[in-house]
This record gives C-alpha cells, structure tokens and sequence, in this order.
C-alpha cells in the first residue's frame, strides 16, 4: 500500500511541477507579493516538485527524500495562506473560499501521509 501512496504522490508532485511551467503566470500570482523574484521561485519550486515526482515514483522515499518533502511543502505554505486570504484563482476558475481555506489543513495531511510511507 504504502508503494501505491509513493507512486500516486510521485505522479501529483510531477504533474503540479510540471504545471508551473506550463502555467507560470497563473501561479507567479499566488507568490506573497512580499517576496522577490515570483517568477524564479515559481520556476524554482516547479523544478523541485519535479525531482520530488520522479523520486517518488522510482523508489520508496527515504527519511531524507520525506524531509526534504515536509520542508518544501512548509516553504510553499505562505503562498497557500496568501492564495486564501485574497481569494487569488490558480487557475482561469475562482475557487470558492471554502476551497482555498480547506486547502490549508490539506497541506498538514499531506505532510503526515508523507511522513509515514
């Protein structure tokens, strides 16, 4: 079971990067307008959920590979929290409040999933 959890969170992970690329302007939006160079962390983080993808569907992750994981997806954090409170679209379709805010916690059993393959 846990094989099956790796490869689909493998196949999420690779298509979201590769969304950053294919979709780079919708999620430089979603980048806290504090932060500089939007376009480089979007560019950035999409190659890093690539390589997470790739390892997670060549193999079981390592205690490493998971913390790496737990720190992006805690690095990535902020521009979920700023997506929910200014209700910002990542794609051409407004996601409702709910969505953005159920979002949030989504993230946290992501984490603990992660952290038990």
């Amino acid at each position: 079971m846990k094989r099956i959890i790796s490869i689909v969170f493998g196949l999420v992970f690779s298509f979201a990067g590769v969304l950053h690329f294919k979709n780079e302007e919708n999620f430089r939006r979603i980048v806290p307008s504090y932060l500089p160079f939007k376009k480089t962390a979007v560019l950035v983080t999409g190659v890093i959920e690539c390589v997470f993808g790739i390892l997670l569907l060549i193999k079981q992750p390592t205690n490493g590979l998971k913390n790496a994981i737990t720190a992006f997806l805690l690095a990535v954090f902020p521009a979920n929290i700023y997506m929910a409170r200014k209700k910002l679209p990542l794609g051409d379709k407004p996601l409702s409040p709910w969505a953005l805010y159920l979002r949030l916690p989504m993230q946290f059993l992501l984490i603990s999933i992660i952290r038990k393959l």
